[in-house]
């Protein structure tokens, strides 16, 4: 028999099959077990009740709750000046209640002579207290339902409060949804974890975060379900690590051979840093270790990740396999072939580019010498994944700015290898904070390139406003007759009538007349141009022959110009801490001293301010990953990551319960070595609640391939 947490909302009193639709597109709830995981936001304290003569200023505009009895009720005025009036007494003191909404319902339910439990905001007026649009109950719950102590505040949507489920309303379906399943509610984790961890049981832990007596309560209710959210996403990572390092098998790669040496010896553009040849030593033991390889390489801009990346494809051609790398756009993709090619030109491995823009007759070549397997290196973007796309023996795959690419698209590129499959790297730009990336790639590898190459300076980064403009001016033009580069890049293509921000028509217009031609050249590139025209701008400013480029975000990843020594961000108090870094990225690839101005408006939010100070007083990715993470909170991980593993946060905050979630960690690994497979009879219920997530995890797959 299915258990009633299985059972669809529509059966909850007072719900409906109307409101059940709306609560599961809206909010995601389509169950008993899924309004039993809408917690509360915040909580308001109604576990005291005041006496009239206690209001006081210090109270106004506090939400607070007073028991009293209703002296007089009545409708006050006419017409749409009408309000219902109600004088309330307890045995100190009186005071005024006042409706303008909703005045004959309340009229049926406000009873003179009844005594109810009124909850509000008071405010004094000629020195007496009153309340606007107070709620109000009777003092004893109705039986079977909990009484209020500190209340949930539940998030709602404007759809659902339409329909009479603002949070006031789902604060007392959640009552009725207690009173239904609370006999009903399974534990989910061993006895001994729940006593070792002194964790409170499931069941209590529910019933005090939707109805906690005490902070107390709510504070251990907390824990519990935070501890348990992110035991089990730690548990089911380190179970899929264990399972791929253990059981899955990969493609042998133990020999250094002329690709490798001769490209090492004479084409190396510059010595590698200690953490590029730590992250290759640590790559080069997978592909000896006879398993496959699934290893996450994090490196913050122009750390070299690109440079590892070629040594380990050479490592692969020198044992006969062939390798993949894929981008997320052309233009990425395209610099890659052309840096790659460069590079080892001499040393007689075929590379060839692969994207949407390849003309029928180039992919039928690269169809043909890859099934031949006369092709070493297939660059390129989606296009990698198409059905005919084929390789002989493909051995390694990197996958760059990886969190761009579905999960999906991943697997797709996997299942190319024809026996094996190959070694997988996964590179990212995007520093990662360390709790995110333990929830998001807990089960991979991880190397980090946390050294910058020799000779690069810092980029001095500082914040202007618009009074500034001028003098901004005047220093791009000092920087272009001194023969460097500018970027200026902005948030829009068109202006928006709903964002007051810079955008990108108007600024163009105005560069064209500060800096006019013949003296000066300046291009625009932006992703709605059609792609020559876009590679024709970029190809212009790569070669010197414009000294500005005025771009939409489009260049955030993938551009190399060493000459460029001056990003300019419009509107920088719109973007994210992680995208001003990215951009900021894009200078500073030089010996030359670069420069990184945030123009703002004179009017930021307090969130926009910290951000600006933080981007001036850092270059370390991911300090400010961690700084972004606080600002903003973890967001929707799922799309973050395209994780495709079921991961789910309801409970937890990533970006406060590090020190938890690393515990839990522990936790998971300890249990682990004691009972790989938890066949042990205590750890029965891991067993259960792992392939609960494994079937979630499948059905998000099958559904993803429906669609």
């Amino acid at each position: 028999m299915d258990s009633i947490l299985d059972r669809p909302i529509q059966y909850l009193t007072g719900i409906g099959q109307k409101r059940a639709e709306l609560l599961a597109s809206e909010i995601g709830v389509a169950t008993f077990g899924d309004m039993l995981m809408h917690i509360p936001f915040r909580y308001v304290d109604r576990s005291r009740i005041y006496k009239i003569a206690e209001i006081g200023d210090e109270l106004s505009s506090q939400y607070i709750q007073v028991r009293a009895r209703v002296q007089d009720v009545g409708i006050v005025g006419h017409g749409a000046k009408a309000r219902l009036a109600a004088v309330v007494a307890d045995d100190t003191g009186e005071m005024d209640m006042v409706w303008f909404r909703g005045i004959k319902y309340i009229l049926k339910k406000l009873e003179a002579g009844r005594e109810y439990i009124f909850f509000g905001r008071p405010t004094i007026f000629n020195g007496s207290p009153n309340m606007a649009h107070p709620e109000f109950e009777p003092p004893i719950a109705v039986e079977g339902q909990e009484p209020v102590g500190m209340q949930g505040i539940y998030s709602t949507t404007e759809r659902l409060s339409s329909i009479g489920l603002g949070t006031k309303a789902i604060f007392n379906a959640m009552r009725t949804l207690w009173a239904a399943v609370r006999d009903y509610i399974p534990e989910t984790l061993p006895a001994c974890l729940l006593e070792q961890e002194r964790l409170v049981g499931r069941a209590q832990a529910l019933h005090d975060i939707h109805f906690p007596a005490s902070a107390e309560a709510l504070n251990a209710a907390m824990r519990r379900l935070k501890f348990e959210e992110l035991f089990v996403i730690q548990l089911q990572l380190l179970g899929q690590r264990r399972v791929r390092t253990e059981k899955t098998r990969g493609y042998l790669m133990p020999k250094i051979g002329d690709y490798f040496n001769l490209f090492y010896r004479e084409k190396l553009p510059f010595a590698l840093t200690g953490a590029q040849q730590r992250v290759i030593k640590e790559i080069r033991g997978d592909m000896v270790s006879g398993h496959q390889m699934n290893r996450l390489m994090q490196g913050d801009v122009g750390s070299g990740k690109t440079i590892v990346a070629l040594l380990c494809v050479l490592i692969a051609a020198d044992n006969g396999f062939q390798s993949a790398i894929m981008a997320p756009t052309e233009i990425l993709a395209t610099q890659h072939y052309r840096s790659i090619t460069e590079l080892v030109e001499t040393a007689g491995l075929r590379v060839e580019l692969l994207t949407g823009s390849t003309r029928r007759k180039k992919r039928e070549e690269i169809a043909q010498g890859l099934l031949a397997g006369e092709i070493d290196l297939l660059i390129g973007t989606h296009a990698l994944i198409e059905d005919t796309v084929r390789f002989a023996r493909l051995g390694f795959v990197v996958i760059d700015e990886q969190h761009r690419f579905g999960v999906m698209q991943r697997a797709k590129l996997r299942l190319k290898s024809t026996g094996l499959p190959p070694h997988v790297l996964v590179m990212t730009a995007t520093p990662i904070p360390r709790t995110l990336a333990m929830t998001l790639y807990g089960d991979l590898d991880v190397s980090v390139i946390d050294e910058l190459p020799p000779g690069r300076k810092p980029v001095r980064t500082s914040h202007a406003r618009e009074s500034h403009r001028l003098r901004l001016f005047g220093f791009l033009r000092e920087q272009i007759d001194q023969g460097r580069q500018v970027y200026i890049v902005y948030p829009l293509i068109q202006e928006s009538e709903k964002m007051d921000v810079a955008n990108l028509e108007a600024g163009a217009e105005v560069i064209a007349r500060e800096f006019p031609p013949p003296r000066y050249t300046s291009v625009v590139v932006h992703g709605k141009m059609p792609a020559r025209l876009k590679d024709y701008g970029m190809e212009l400013f790569k070669e010197g022959q414009a000294q500005i480029l005025i771009s939409t975000t489009v260049i955030e990843v993938g551009v190399n110009v060493p000459n460029a020594t001056v990003m300019v961000i419009e509107s920088a108090e719109r973007f994210g801490l992680s995208q001003l870094h990215q951009l900021r990225g894009r200078v500073g690839r030089g010996g030359d001293q670069s420069y990184c101005i945030l123009m703002t408006g004179d009017k930021l939010s307090t969130e926009a301010r910290r951000r600006m100070e933080a981007m001036v007083s850092t270059t370390d990715g991911f300090r400010l990953s961690e700084l972004d993470l606080q600002l903003r909170g973890a967001g929707d991980i799922d799309g973050t990551a395209q994780s495709g593993q079921g991961i789910e946060i309801k409970v937890s905050d990533l970006a406060r319960d590090g020190a938890l979630l690393e515990h839990a960690r522990s936790v998971a690994e300890r249990i682990l070595a004691d009972d790989p497979h938890l066949e042990d009879k205590r750890n029965v219920l891991l067993r259960a609640a792992l392939e609960r997530l494994n079937r979630k995890k499948q059905a998000e797959v099958d559904l993803s391939q429906i669609s």
